[in-house]
């Protein structure tokens, strides 16, 4: 009579893979996967829910979206869209085209494109119809309304978390940025507001903390911001950046991990060009870049090496035939641009993707403004926080 095998439950037993093993699978794993099997055991769900391990998932999923060019943005839909949804999506009782959205979606698409891949609503209500996607940082998004209502979203795991109050009073000409600091793994809220008074303000919300302080500023800093809402801050270095008000002043950097200022001379444009008449900056496959119009054309500068004001390099110039209203560069190099319509034909704006390098431009774009497009990646992050709330 032949031996009898071992059942293969008994043999799974006496073979399991050790712990750290396990681990070391489950963090190279999709973030639905991962979501998934925290219901396997305590363990598990114990583990997976650990800032070591959702940094360590981060890390292992974490590729250079630039170097295969499959990167992805998430951008809110225009005001119009949004309405059209809303008004679809309750037949039985529409509300009048007037009144405000009750949904807002966002779109999920590829970065050199903006083809779309999939929408998702927004969980959470804001009190006002002005909202902006205020960063992205390792798969967490910010997002914030004209009464500066804010909050943490990661639509991956269906989360967000609403932030507390501000501890400023009198809210005036407010920036936002969101950043993530690598000193600590924390993830930062920058506020700044600029008085009547000429006195100006800093606020800095943590995550970790979840509440805000102030910080100091040097009176000879002589910090000149521009509008934050609608205007892009971009996080380049592990600084945010701003285009001050005045014409030809440098650009204000601010180190999220030692929370200091510093100045960046813009680059030294030309005497055989044209006076730059617009500027604006941005983030350029990680790089601050900055875009000036001269005439009917744009250029474009990238710093090559952070800080050094002689690596400011000319990439690009795209020539219009028209001048645009607003023009703002994507992370992954396509320049967004809005063009005036004709009052008697449209109302609004026409917009457009154009590619800097083949010039090639794709137009009706659903989007309202630069300050609704964002980097996109699945994380676990905000999975661990507290008064984080599920959907």
């Amino acid at each position: 009579m032949s031996q009898m095998r071992e059942p293969l439950i008994l043999r799974c037993k006496n073979n399991h893979l050790p712990y750290d093993i396990v681990l070391n699978i489950l963090g190279r794993l999709p973030v639905k996967s991962v979501a998934r099997f925290r219901c396997v055991c305590k363990s598990w769900d114990s583990s997976i829910t650990t800032p070591y391990f959702i940094s360590t998932h981060l890390n292992h999923n974490n590729k250079d979206p630039y170097e295969d060019g499959n990167g992805y943005i998430i951008h809110m839909a225009s005001w119009k869209a949004r309405r059209v949804i809303s008004f679809s999506t309750s037949m039985s009782s529409p509300s009048p085209p007037s009144l405000p959205p009750k949904t807002s979606i966002c779109t999920v698409a590829y970065g050199h494109t903006f083809d779309k891949i999939s929408e998702i609503e927004i969980p959470f209500d804001f009190s006002s119809n002005c909202t902006q996607m205020v960063g992205s940082c390792n798969g967490l998004l910010c997002l914030a309304d004209s009464n500066n209502v804010i909050y943490l979203w990661n639509p991956s795991i269906r989360k967000f978390k609403k932030l507390p109050h501000t501890c400023f009073g009198n809210l005036n000409n407010v920036t936002l940025g969101f950043a993530y600091c690598s000193e600590n793994n924390d993830y930062k809220v920058v506020m700044t507001s600029h008085s009547f008074l000429s006195t100006y303000e800093i606020g800095i919300y943590t995550l970790s903390s979840d509440s805000w302080r102030r910080v100091e500023i040097s009176v000879t800093t002589n910090v000149t911001f521009c509008k934050g809402m609608l205007s892009p801050i971009p996080l380049v270095s592990g600084a945010l950046h701003w285009m001050p008000y005045v014409k030809d002043e440098d650009i204000m950097a601010f180190d999220v991990n030692s929370e200091k200022f510093r100045k960046l001379a813009v680059p030294d444009v030309s005497i055989y060009e044209l006076p730059l008449q617009r500027t604006c900056i941005a983030s350029f496959r990680g790089k601050l870049a900055f875009i000036g119009r001269s005439g009917f054309q744009y250029s474009i500068w990238v710093m090559r090496e952070y800080g050094v004001v002689e690596s400011w390099n000319k990439l690009f110039v795209v020539p219009f035939e028209r001048v645009a209203c607003w023009i703002c560069l994507t992370d992954y190099g396509s320049l967004m641009v809005g063009y005036e319509n004709d009052p008697l034909e449209r109302q609004g704006l026409t917009y457009a993707l154009i590619d800097t390098e083949t010039l090639e431009e794709k137009k009706d774009l659903d989007i309202q403004h630069p300050s609704y497009v964002a980097t996109f990646m699945e994380s676990l992050v905000l999975l661990d926080g507290s008064n984080v709330e599920s959907y």
